[in-house]
């Protein structure tokens, strides 16, 4: 049985007593982690995104690896958009990927809302944001941006790598 749930979900801010959304994510999660037991149900949403990539990456991270170590065994669930995490499972025996399948036909995205193990590669902002409704204009213009932001990436990486090897 359970004898708590933990839950962070949402965003909220606290302008009255001078907290930020992230500040208030960084609060609950903390009560969270100083609170959690081996019988506690954990359920996390998107930590870390209120924050610079790298910083709320590595934060989303070091949850991970704190409540697996010293959680005792806390059933948890964890919603990240951080991809870089799916490395985890192949680092730490309780951690499993699962993802919410999808079907892409056409330029299209079908949400199939099916979970299926293993972690997603990619994300669908884009397409939610037009599901959305925003201007087309803006949709169109944020695909280009991430086109570029991906190219200048894999540049990079490919740098990085040619760096290594020499």
């Amino acid at each position: 049985y359970c004898d708590k749930i933990f839950t962070r979900v949402g965003a909220s801010d606290n302008i009255s007593r001078g907290e930020s959304t992230f500040m208030v994510e960084m609060l609950e999660t903390s009560m969270i982690l100083h609170n959690l037991s081996s019988r506690s149900l954990v359920l996390l949403d998107e930590i870390g995104r209120g924050t610079s990539t790298y910083d709320g990456m590595s934060i989303a991270r070091a949850i991970v690896e704190y409540i697996h170590e010293y959680g005792e065994g806390a059933k948890t669930l964890f919603a990240t958009h951080y991809h870089e995490l799916n490395e985890m499972e192949n680092l730490f025996n309780r951690i499993c990927n699962y993802n919410v399948s999808v079907k892409e036909a056409n330029g299209k995205v079908i949400f199939l809302r099916k979970l299926v193990k293993g972690g997603s590669e990619h994300s669908f902002g884009i397409h939610v944001a037009k599901l959305a409704g925003l201007p087309h204009s803006v949709v169109s213009r944020a695909n280009e941006i991430l086109a570029q932001l991906e190219k200048d990436n894999r540049k990079s990486s490919t740098s990085e790598s040619n760096k290594t090897n020499e």
